[in-house]
């Protein structure tokens, strides 16, 4: 359960042509701390997830204002007055693996039960399409005399 005392940064709205160059307010919510604002206080990426800040590596911006913001915060959660989150760590992506391959030709089995390793058809697109290519220049193909959309 996430701590209701976790400060969130603030950062500056983009300016959009819609807004006429203005910015409609001067500054948001951002999705986390840069690494500049951690590191001015002295802490490392992964320390202030454990303490359960939120942190936008994406960002190089820093601004004083979240850093004092950060500072209080950290004054506050040294003297015991607030308890810190809980940790903010990255969630781990797993990436399936690629299922039915030699279905596909990836593998060589696959490349041989489809045909694909016999010299006579290992070219046999590329002839196609130039050939296509050709009739559409001299049209003899029905797309060339129509439209391209070949309805």
């Amino acid at each position: 359960m996430q701590a209701k005392n976790i400060p969130k940064p603030l950062v500056k709205v983009p300016i959009l042509k819609r807004h006429g160059g203005v910015p409609p307010k001067p500054f948001k919510v951002g999705r986390g701390f840069s690494i500049g604002e951690i590191s001015a206080l002295g802490l490392t990426v992964k320390e202030a997830r454990l303490l359960g800040l939120y942190v936008d590596e994406r960002r190089k911006s820093t601004y004083p204002h979240n850093i004092e913001i950060l500072s209080e915060w950290l004054e506050k959660l040294r003297s015991g007055q607030i308890e810190p989150g809980s940790p903010t760590l990255p969630k781990l992506v797993s990436i399936k693996a690629d299922l039915r391959r030699v279905f596909k030709g990836k593998t060589m089995a696959g490349k041989k039960v489809r045909g694909l390793l016999k010299l006579k058809y290992r070219w046999t697109h590329d002839y196609k399409w130039k050939r296509k290519r050709k009739e559409r220049a001299l049209k003899k193909r029905h797309e060339a005399k129509r439209h391209k959309g070949g309805h």
